[in-house]
């Protein structure tokens, strides 16, 4: 077997597992406050293939997860997306207010999802003695990947940059002036994101987004975590 092969298969587990849930919380929500158009579209699935974006769910993954296992032979940070969810804002019950509740939603399922990964290995630690070496590394290595996975993907949505649920959240929450300014530049956001991901790391470095939430953000975020689901840190 190719030795990176079973850390490529954890890294691709975790990671679809995550932008998943992510989608659907979306779609659940929506629903939640009055819209089903994710329903009617048959988004509100756990089904992977429902929600695949061929750049953010198969290109971007998998240029990080080459990249990565060709020149460190490990997966350290994952990142990517996943067709979004129609919601039609004019029909929650509160347009403005249901939007931040809607792009809030997410980002949660993704802390949370963090947080149960967490959860997850008080029972493998007690398996130690009942499994072999290498499975229990498995184990642990995907509970760490999605625990990666789901804080870089939570925290990057939370930019403040629309389409990106943080902008979303802050859209519904500024006053209106801003708020409406704010909301236009949606139409160039997925212009931005790629931007911000894939042209401006390689020009200027510093500026990196990824590598500032992976090497800044995610460590603190990480140790909070796992003291959060009672490990000690």
């Amino acid at each position: 077997m190719i030795e990176w092969l079973p850390e490529l298969l954890i890294a691709i587990a975790a990671t679809v597992i995550a932008i998943t849930l992510h989608e659907a919380a979306h779609g659940y929500a929506a629903l939640a406050l009055g819209d089903d158009t994710a329903k009617q579209a048959g988004r509100l699935s756990l089904n992977p293939l429902r929600h695949v974006d061929k750049v953010g769910t198969i290109i971007v993954p998998g240029v990080l997860l080459i990249t990565q296992l060709l020149t460190i032979e490990r997966v350290e940070a994952m990142f990517g997306w996943a067709k979004p969810v129609p919601v039609a804002f004019w029909r929650l019950r509160n347009p403005r207010f249901g939007m931040v509740l809607v792009a809030a939603a997410g980002p949660a399922m993704n802390f949370v999802l963090a947080w149960i990964a967490a959860l997850l290995a008080h029972p493998v630690q007690a398996m130690a003695g009942e499994i072999s070496q290498e499975m229990l590394a498995y184990f642990i290595r995907f509970i760490a990947l999605s625990i990666m996975a789901n804080l870089l993907l939570g925290l990057f949505n939370l930019l403040p940059i629309p389409p990106l649920d943080g902008g979303r959240i802050m859209v519904g929450l500024l006053p209106r002036p801003l708020a409406m300014q704010l909301a236009k530049v949606e139409r160039y956001g997925l212009l931005v994101v790629m931007l911000l991901i894939l042209i401006i790391p390689r020009v200027a470095p510093d500026y990196d987004v990824i590598r500032w939430l992976s090497g800044f953000v995610m460590g603190p975020a990480f140790t909070f975590v796992l003291w959060l689901a009672g490990h000690p840190v």
